[in-house]
């Protein structure tokens, strides 16, 4: 069971088989490779995180058979029933996860302020957006631009150092500039107070993460008493 895959959306599925089978949480947390005090906390609604709930049988991982065994038999380990097929993308726009979408809008005005050379098509590669997002920075017309602070999109991961510098190479030689030396931009400022406010918001999640598992563990730990004073009874 050491080399099983695990589903495609481990917390989602996990959710799923809370809600809908009669699984243990040991059993949940080892088919979807997450610790069984997660799993605790998503029974327990203390999760930091809510997760939508994803069909494992549905999506083909598991079948209701499988299910059905792992709910006969407490012991039971529940088998894959197909793996997850890994997809990577290839054509069409830059894919950037979920957590680093709203920092795309402070990537695009850190690009207009420091790059004017840079097309809208190239910003919009660069970084995954559209030109409606880039021209209503540009116009500051984007409905949130009182948010909007510029920083550098190599620090906030939204592109690498490499596809900045060729981007700007190209745009500079399309221009008829790429003779003229420019200044290295410094930014440090920049990477130092976005380092400060990542470490703050991994601390400040670690923190919830850890007293979600204290409060489903003691939670856990006082049913198990009082069932056992009931029996005692």
């Amino acid at each position: 069971m050491a080399n099983q895959s695990t589903p495609l959306m481990p917390h989602a599925t996990a959710t799923w088989l809370v809600d809908n089978t009669g699984l243990t949480f040991e059993q949940i947390a080892e088919f979807c490779g997450i610790h069984i005090l997660e799993v605790q906390a998503m029974a327990d609604d203390l999760a930091g995180s809510k997760y939508m709930g994803r069909d494992p049988v549905h999506a083909g991982e598991l079948t209701q058979e499988e299910i059905e065994r792992g709910q006969d038999d407490s012991q039971y380990r529940l088998k894959m029933n197909r793996a997850p097929i890994a997809v990577s993308r290839t054509k069409g726009a830059r894919y950037t996860p979920v957590s680093k979408r709203q920092d795309k809008p402070d990537g695009i005005a850190w690009l207009l302020r420091n790059h004017p050379e840079l097309s809208d098509a190239q910003i919009s590669k660069l970084i995954g957006t559209t030109r409606t997002t880039i021209a209503a920075i540009r116009e500051r017309s984007h409905w949130n631009i009182a948010n909007i602070q510029p920083k550098d999109p190599v620090t906030l991961g939204l592109c690498s150092q490499r596809e900045l510098d060729a981007t700007v190479a190209k745009a500079a030689k399309r221009a008829g500039t790429d003779g003229e030396v420019r200044e290295p931009l410094d930014r440090s400022g920049d990477r130092e107070r976005l380092i400060e406010e990542l470490r703050a918001e991994r601390v400040a999640a670690g923190q919830a993460a850890a007293e979600a598992a204290q409060e489903a563990e003691a939670s856990a730990w006082l049913a198990n008493r009082r069932m056992d004073e009931g029996q005692a009874g």
